[in-house]
C-alpha cells in the first residue's frame, strides 16, 4: 500500500494519517510485531540470499587480503580476528567518551543512561549481525564493520564534526569522519611491532570509506585499491541503514528520557510509535507508562529491520544477482528499505531534527561544542608544542593543520575540555 506524500520540513501531525495507521496496522500483522506477538510471519521471502553475494571470508579470497602479509590463525577466520583487533583498540575504547546526542558535562540533563557513541556503535552492532544472519552474509564482516563505522567520529558528535571540517576548512582542507576512520586503523593505532594500523583486511577497510557514501576516483585517488567504481558488498551496505534504524529508536527514547520530548509530542508526530504505542497500553494497561513507550520503539525497531530484510530480498530478486560482482555492478545500492517504510523513517528523523537536535535545550551544547573545537585547533596551530611528540612528528609529512586535526579528532569530550581549559590559561 501506498503511504500518503509527506512533504519535507511539514508537520505530520497536519496531514491526513489514515494511510500511515493502516501501514502501521499491516506491519504489525506482517512482521508479529502485534502487541503480545512475538513470532514473526514466514513466506517465501525469509530464506538467505543465494550464496554467492556474500562476501568469502576464507583466508584465501582477494577481500581478506591484508597489506603486511600474515599467517593464517589456527581457529579464527580473518574478518573475526579483525572484529577483535577494532574491538581492542585505543580509538574504540575512546568512544565511550564520546557524544552520541548529550555530552554528559555539566549543561546536559543529568542521567547516566544516555546513549554514548559507544553504547550507540554496539546498538549498530546488534543490528548488523541480526541482519547478516538472516540473509546468509558474512556476519563476521558486518560485525566488524559495524564496530568501526563510527570510529572517526571526533568529540560533541556532529556538532564537533562540524566545527572541526570549518576550521580545516580554512586551510583547503576538508574532515570526513569515514576517511579519519581509514588513518585511524591504518596508521595511529600502534599493536604490533612488525607494522603501523591494525593492518585489517581489504573488506574491511573498502567498508569504512563506503558503507555510507561513494567516492569518485578522481577526487580521490589516494583510495584506488577500494574499488571506487563499484558499489560494496552487502554487508557494507547494510551497516548504514543499521546505523539509521539505531539512532532512531534510540534517540526517541533518550529524547523521552531528557524531557525535551513528551510521549504525546512523539504520538501526535510519530504515527507509527502512536500505532505501536497504543497496541502496548491495551494489551498491558496495567503497566507503568514508560514501559508502554519501551514497547513501542523496540517493536518500531523491528519494523525496520523487518521491512529492510523483506526489501533486500525483493532487490535481489528483481536484478537475479547470484554473485558478489553482480551486487557491486547493480544500478544502484541494493541495500534500502521500502518506499513505504523510507517515508515513515524521513519522517520520524524530521522530527527528531525539528524537535531534539535542534531544540533551543540543545542549541547551547552544540555552539559550546563547537566553540571549544575550534579555539583548540587555533591554539595548536599557533602553539604545537601542546601537543604529545608523536603527534608532532607528523607535521613535516601530513602539514601542521592536518596533523592538528588529527588530534583533535583522536579526543574525547572530557580530554577536549581540559586541553581548552589549559589553551585559554596560557
Amino acid at each position: 500500500m501506498q503511504l500518503p506524500q509527506i512533504e519535507t520540513g511539514s508537520a505530520l501531525a497536519a496531514c491526513d494519517i489514515t494511510g500511515l495507521e493502516e501501514f502501521v496496522a499491516d506491519r504489525a500483522i506482517e512482521h508479529g510485531t502485534a502487541a503480545g506477538n512475538e513470532t514473526a510471519v514466514k513466506d517465501e521471502t525469509s530464506e538467505p540470499l543465494p550464496r554467492g553475494v556474500a562476501v568469502a571470508g576464507d583466508a584465501g579470497s582477494a577481500l581478506t587480503r591484508r597489506a603486511h602479509t600474515e599467517p593464517p590463525h589456527a581457529y579464527r577466520t580473518p574478518f573475526a580476528r579483525d572484529g577483535a583487533r577494532i574491538l581492542h583498540a585505543r580509538a574504540f575504547r575512546r568512544l565511550a567518551g564520546k557524544t552520541q546526542v548529550f555530552t554528559r558535562l555539566p549543561g546536559d540533563p543529568l542521567s547516566d543512561h544516555f546513549r554514548s557513541r559507544l553504547t550507540h556503535t554496539l546498538e549498530v552492532t546488534q543490528i548488523s549481525r541480526t541482519l547478516a544472519g538472516a540473509l546468509g552474509l558474512n556476519l563476521e564482516l558486518a560485525e566488524a564493520l559495524a564496530l568501526v563505522h563510527d570510529i572517526g567520529h571526533p568529540p560533541y558528535g556532529h556538532a564537533g564534526e562540524k566545527a572541526l571540517d570549518e576550521a580545516l576548512n580554512a586551510h583547503g582542507l576538508r574532515f570526513d569522519h569515514n576517511l579519519h576512520a581509514l588513518r585511524i586503523v591504518t596508521w595511529f593505532e600502534e599493536r604490533y611491532p612488525a607494522f603501523r594500523g591494525l593492518n585489517l583486511t581489504l573488506g574491511v577497510r573498502e567498508g569504512i570509506i563506503k558503507h555510507s557514501r561513494d567516492y569518485a576516483a578522481g577526487a580521490h585517488p589516494e583510495l584506488r585499491e577500494y574499488f571506487l567504481d563499484e558499489f560494496p558488498p552487502l554487508e557494507a551496505q547494510l551497516i548504514d541503514l543499521a546505523d539509521e534504524i539505531a539512532y532512531l529508536t534510540a534517540d526517541l527514547d533518550d529524547g523521552l528520557d531528557s524531557g525535551i520530548l513528551t510521549v504525546e509530542q512523539v504520538r501526535e508526530s510519530v504515527p507509527l510509535f502512536r500505532g505501536f504505542h497504543d497496541a502496548a497500553r491495551s494489551a498491558y494497561p496495567a503497566a507503568a507508562p514508560r514501559l508502554a513507550v519501551y514497547d513501542a520503539l523496540r517493536r518500531m525497531l523491528n519494523v525496520f529491520v523487518s521491512d529492510l530484510l523483506a526489501e533486500v530480498r525483493r532487490r535481489i530478486r528483481a536484478l537475479g544477482a547470484t554473485t558478489l560482482e553482480e551486487v557491486r555492478h547493480a544500478p544502484a545500492r541494493l541495500a534500502a528499505l521500502s518506499a513505504e517504510t523510507e517515508a515513515v523513517r524521513a519522517s520520524a528523523k524530521r522530527f527528531l531534527y525539528a524537535n531534539f537536535y535542534n531544540s533551543p535545550q540543545m542549541d547551547e551544547v552544540h555552539l559550546h561544542g563547537a566553540r571549544v573545537v575550534k579555539q583548540v585547533f587555533s591554539t595548536l596551530m599557533t602553539e604545537p608544542r601542546l601537543m604529545p611528540e608523536d603527534h608532532q612528528a607528523q607535521i613535516e609529512s601530513q602539514g601542521l593543520a592536518r596533523t592538528v586535526t588529527d588530534y583533535i579528532a583522536g579526543m574525547t569530550d572530557a580530554f577536549i575540555e581540559q586541553m581548552w581549559e589549559r589553551c585559554k590559561a596560557g
